[in-house]
């Protein structure tokens, strides 16, 4: 990258031939050249340097998507990155370029429920087998390695219970059974950790989330090192993902505050973990701020930083005052997805989880999801002080 994390996001992708800050919206299903033999030089030029940019067709990309791509190449460390429609269309080709018939799949018991229900039940139809290992123990992992296993898909941290995981310990087991690695990084983005550099072969990121930060784009990236790009050049092809260029321009735009949303995200939402994990109604706080736990020792080894996503395990025998305390608040917003600049909150029914394996939820105990926005922490805290009475 040469120069800082931090510049570089602020002078990546400029456009000097249009005197342009950012690169110009280029949209075009049919690309035109000046005769037959320049289509022909082109499409050479990308065989010879598939990553180079070089187009014949607008589903291949423009030169606005490739801009994005030169961008989040540089911050992932890695040899390529796809672009897909939806941060889930870049786990459906992650998992998809790799796996076939009569191979074995090992996620992490807490990942996104559709990834569980590709996986779990979509890919059943193929025979392709998903089994499910405990996020915290590295031993069930180890032992549910077979001949078949193909790929190990990572969610870190877990899907609504924030678990944290060995990463180093994982890549070490699948390079020694020379299986595949994938690793959905949303949570923390390659501001936080790069999973390629670290050794995993695929990094997924919704772009929907902190890529964008403004909660209006849809889009997903799957960065991929040498070892897979065969792979997932040869599905992204055949299957047709396309990200429009009006969603990365858009992207672009997202990440040249990505830094500084993720800071003020982190710091924000360590105010607030802070003051719910001293609130006696609040059982846990699912957030690594406590240095005595697994949790914090996990993402202390691999990340240089948390973002505004994180979890409160509640404890009550009335479930409706839970879900009053949730319905109360006046600065959160209900809905799905985060990484924006607004505030979340949702009550996570157990039945929403999926089939989970390893999810330790005692009786009468509750899971709320939190997104810390970019508002003023202390009228969160207050917003979140007032609704906390509810809790019966």
């Amino acid at each position: 990258m040469g120069k800082s994390f931090k510049t570089f996001l602020k002078h990546a992708g400029k456009d000097f031939f249009n005197q342009s800050v950012n690169p110009p919206v280029v949209r075009a299903s049919t690309l035109i050249f000046k005769s037959l033999d320049d289509i022909r030089k082109t499409q050479n030029k990308s065989n010879k340097n598939p990553i180079g940019g070089h187009f014949t067709y607008g589903r291949e990309g423009s030169s606005t998507t490739f801009a994005l791509q030169q961008m989040l190449r540089e911050i992932e460390e890695s040899y390529h990155v796809f672009l897909t429609p939806t941060g889930f269309g870049s786990v459906f080709l992650a998992i998809i370029s790799v796996v076939r018939p009569g191979n074995e799949i090992l996620l992490s018991d807490p990942i996104y429920s559709p990834t569980r229900s590709l996986t779990e039940n979509f890919l059943k139809e193929f025979n392709i087998k998903a089994i499910f290992y405990d996020p915290n123990n590295i031993n069930d992992l180890k032992n549910k390695i077979s001949k078949k296993t193909k790929l190990i898909f990572v969610e870190n941290p877990g899907s609504n219970t924030f678990e944290f995981q060995d990463l180093s310990k994982i890549i070490l087991l699948a390079k020694k059974n020379k299986i595949f690695t994938a690793m959905d990084n949303t949570w923390g983005t390659p501001y936080f950790i790069k999973p390629i550099k670290l050794g995993f072969d695929m990094s997924i990121v919704a772009a929907t989330k902190y890529y964008s930060g403004h909660a209006d784009v849809m889009g997903g990236s799957l960065a991929v090192n040498r070892r897979v790009f065969k792979y997932v050049a040869k599905v992204n092809k055949i299957s047709g993902f396309r990200l429009g260029p009006d969603d990365a321009y858009l992207i672009i735009r997202g990440l040249r505050t990505l830094d500084i949303r993720l800071d003020k995200h982190q710091e924000s939402a360590k105010k607030v973990a802070t003051f719910l994990s001293k609130n006696k109604k609040v059982l846990e706080v699912l957030y690594p701020i406590k240095k005595n736990t697994q949790r914090f020792k996990m993402w202390n080894k691999y990340y240089s930083g948390a973002s505004g996503l994180l979890g409160l395990k509640i404890k009550s025998k009335n479930k409706r005052s839970v879900i009053k305390f949730v319905n109360s608040l006046k600065l959160f917003g209900y809905g799905y997805s985060w990484g924006g600049f607004e505030s979340l909150a949702l009550y996570q029914d157990v039945r929403e989880q999926g089939n989970r394996k390893f999810l330790n939820l005692q009786k009468d105990e509750h899971l709320v999801r939190l997104h810390i926005g970019l508002e003023d922490p202390k009228d969160l805290i207050q917003d979140l002080k007032r609704s906390l009475r509810f809790i019966k």
